[in-house]
């Protein structure tokens, strides 16, 4: 693994003691936006992207920006659901639009924590919510089929407590996630539509 990391355990109990003033928002399927006053439903996908200030974006880049926002700069009038095979965007008067995503890879993102997590199966850019927000933690990902590492590295969380990883499709691994000494793993997919997106059962113990 490159990289020091210089967090102790009372920075790792500050994080989580931070994270216990906020309420852990779910990725709840039927999460509604904030309606918009005198919102009209746009005319097309590209009318609904300029609207919401992602005009010429593709959903990879719609993904690691929302992703990465911090939570007081988040839209509330935005739901942004991440699918194995497409971004499912929906504005507060309702419309929908769907954008492909990449055909070699597959965003996956998760959310470590020790206390307080949340049901969850397909990831909300705007309304998921973990516990550890801006924590520096060690990742790796594994092939369980030939062992071999496809992804490490140190890295941060983002504001809204969760870190998403642009994998291979056709991958069934396992997720490894350090911080502070303490460690957690789950099984991670990119096998077919229906695979989670969206991990939120790893405690750190």
């Amino acid at each position: 693994m490159t990289g020091e990391h210089h967090e102790g355990p009372l920075a790792l109990a500050a994080a989580v003691f931070a994270a216990a003033t906020l309420a852990l928002a779910g990725c709840a399927a039927d999460a509604q936006p904030t309606p918009t006053t005198g919102q009209s439903s746009p005319a097309s996908a590209d009318e609904f992207l300029r609207t919401h200030d992602l005009a010429g974006l593709d959903a990879r880049q719609i993904i690691d920006r929302l992703d990465a926002t911090p939570l007081a700069e988040r839209p509330t009038d935005l739901i942004a659901s991440v699918r194995p095979d497409e971004l499912l965007l929906k504005g507060a008067d309702g419309a929908e639009f769907t954008l492909p995503m990449p055909a070699d890879e597959t965003y996956v993102s998760f959310a470590p924590y020790v206390e307080q997590t949340h049901d969850c199966y397909f990831h909300s850019l705007t309304t998921c919510t973990g516990e550890l927000r801006n924590a520096v933690v060690e990742v790796t990902v594994t092939d369980n089929a030939t062992g071999e590492v496809v992804h490490e590295a140190e890295a941060t969380t983002f504001d809204n407590g969760f870190l998403g990883l642009w994998l291979p499709r056709g991958l069934d691994g396992t997720l490894t996630v350090t911080a502070d000494g303490l460690t957690a793993t789950a099984p991670i997919a990119t096998t077919g539509a229906e695979d989670a997106t969206c991990l939120t059962t790893l405690q750190l113990a």
